[in-house]
């Protein structure tokens, strides 16, 4: 394990990744084990073009910033942001679903 900036950007798309297929098998498996299949993957490809794509797009332009590190700084918190998503995710599919508020 290495400590350069190439590196520490493989690691942000491996936690990112990494994040979103965790993810993808705990909603896979609750929803195997209560016998309906609801989990498809749609919703991880769309999240792939909106959330995963920009930050290969701020990658790509890196060498258009006159500063060299605004466009890193910005893809390092967009890395960790969805990573801190996928992570309040997780968390959300264990808790308990609230049941009516009406009181009925």
């Amino acid at each position: 394990m290495t400590f350069t900036l190439i590196d520490w950007i493989k690691y942000t798309f491996w936690g990112v990744f990494g994040f979103m297929i965790i993810d993808f098998v705990i909603a896979f498996s609750k929803s195997f084990w209560q016998g309906s299949f609801k989990t498809s993957f749609l919703p991880y490809l769309k999240d792939i073009l909106f959330y995963v794509y920009p930050l290969y797009f701020l990658l790509s332009i890196v060498n258009l910033d006159p500063t060299e590190w605004t466009l890193i700084t910005l893809f390092f918190i967009g890395g960790l942001s969805l990573i801190i998503k996928y992570v309040l995710d997780i968390i959300g599919r264990f808790k308990p679903k609230a049941e009516d508020e009406s009181g009925s």
